[in-house]
């Protein structure tokens, strides 16, 4: 079998719990100061053995599965004033390999969920309450934004303009005129002056471009 180049002793409660982490943790501009892990079903009940505590705690803090520094992350946090909370939480009709992840530094806040889906696959499917669909497969952009006409054919004629491809894009919205959200899997990250071009929009609230871990 061919899994993931990583270290820890399980593909799902290792790598793939660092990705979701590390992948959360580029929703932040800055680096967070506090993090609260909600860890719903197997995630909860066998996490500790499996070392999940370790890769969730070196995923928000920028290691990817086959750091070797992640035996060491929760020291690490510690040395760096990073403040951790585990907690174990029924999160729903959700995987069982599942968890909620809260960062917070001084300027910012960010709630997301995601699952470990087996062999180090990964999907990321809510972020501050909307529905998304990250991987970490592909870099992705993510925009929260005004729910206004038009917006998600200005983004992609930036994208398109960029000389970047679009894979996958999904959008979702709490209400009409209401704030908004799309997650774009794309073929490379978008350049600086696009991303800098998106976050002078009107209409958008925030811009971030996330990494690939994966694949």
């Amino acid at each position: 079998m061919i899994g993931p180049v990583m270290v820890g002793p399980s593909s799902s409660h290792t790598a793939g719990a660092c990705r979701i982490a590390l992948l959360a943790r580029h929703m932040l501009q800055s680096p967070p100061k506090r993090v609260v892990f909600d860890l719903h079903g197997s995630f909860a009940k066998t996490g500790k053995g499996h070392g999940t505590h370790l890769a969730l705690a070196a995923g928000v803090q920028g290691m990817r599965p086959d750091d070797p520094r992640l035996p060491q992350s929760l020291e690490l946090a510690e040395a760096a004033g990073l403040e951790i909370h585990f907690r174990n939480a029924e999160l729903g009709d959700v995987h069982p390999n599942t968890v909620r992840i809260t960062l917070e530094n001084d300027e910012e806040r960010v709630v997301t969920m995601g699952s470990s889906l087996g062999g180090g696959i990964v999907r990321i499917f809510s972020i501050d309450g909307f529905e998304v669909r990250v991987t970490g497969q592909a870099p992705t952009l993510l925009i929260k934004n005004v729910d206004t006409p038009g917006v998600i054919a200005r983004v992609a004629r930036v994208i398109a303009d960029d000389e970047v491809n679009i894979a996958y894009l999904t959008c979702a919205r709490q209400k009409r005129g209401g704030e908004a959200m799309m997650s774009i899997e794309v073929d490379r990250d978008l350049s600086q002056p696009a991303l800098d071009y998106l976050n002078h929009l009107s209409y958008i609230l925030w811009v971030r471009m996330l990494p690939q871990v994966a694949g």
